[in-house]
């Protein structure tokens, strides 16, 4: 558990670490250059670096917290990767099951096996799921994201890697757009931005925008169109179990 500098979210949560490429937007994954860090500097979890791992003693930190919390799942893995049991997954999603008093923000690219595995879980009212698109090669995840029953179904197009017109917002609630950061950042065009973000507000979507990015994101900013955008959906807490 750790505090986020995610704009969108107040902290992390990994109950596994680890995953792989599977697309262009995981070219320069933030969460591989930290593992590595985190590795060196000999943090237990990390000590396999990016290899997949499921972590049991994760599993009790969020009955720790005292007061609500907007949490983002695995910050530094895919929960639906195809080497994490389902079991384990079910074990996660009994936490946040039996936490409503948080938000807990799931995020995938691996949409195919959340289609396949989402009967299988209990979808309760905290639980916000989202799939990351970076361009129209992958578009067909939200499509599968489409059929989830999560109350709250959000996309993360980020790193923003080429346009994405004609988006179909049936269904979803939340739109988070991002340009890449880091070394060799791609460049993500403001046409692009614009474009969704007006596709949002025509569908009545809530839009965030989170960074244009480039090799100093803090000097680049989120500013668009002379404003932040930081709109979010409602969020609807309960007590704890």
């Amino acid at each position: 558990m750790a505090q986020s500098s995610i704009e969108w979210t107040e902290m992390t949560w990994n109950p596994t670490t680890g995953c792989d490429k599977i697309s262009a937007g995981c070219k320069f994954c933030y969460a591989e250059i930290m593992s590595k860090r985190l590795q060196a500097m000999g943090v237990e979890k990390y000590k396999d670096n990016f290899e997949i791992r499921i972590h049991e003693e994760a599993l009790k930190i969020p009955y720790t917290w005292k007061n609500s919390k907007v949490v983002f799942v695995n910050s530094m893995s895919d929960l639906f990767h195809n080497d994490i049991p389902l079991d384990f997954i079910k074990k996660v999603f009994k936490v946040m099951n039996n936490n409503p008093q948080h938000v807990f923000q799931v995020l995938t690219k691996r949409a195919e096996r959340l289609l396949e595995l989402h009967t299988e879980l209990k979808w309760t009212h905290n639980i916000w799921m989202g799939v990351s698109v970076e361009n129209e090669k992958v578009k067909d995840r939200i499509d599968y994201l489409r059929q989830i029953n999560a109350r709250v179904k959000f996309l993360s197009l980020e790193p923003l890697i080429g346009p994405l017109p004609n988006l179909n917002l049936d269904k979803i609630d939340w739109v988070i757009v991002g340009g890449e950061s880091g070394h060799k950042p791609r460049k993500m065009d403001a046409d692009w931005v614009i474009d969704i973000q007006e596709q949002c507000e025509k569908n009545e979507v809530a839009f965030f925008f989170k960074q244009w990015g480039g090799k100093n994101k803090k000097a680049s900013g989120r500013i668009l169109n002379g404003r932040t955008y930081d709109e979010m959906p409602e969020i609807e807490l309960q007590h704890s179990v």
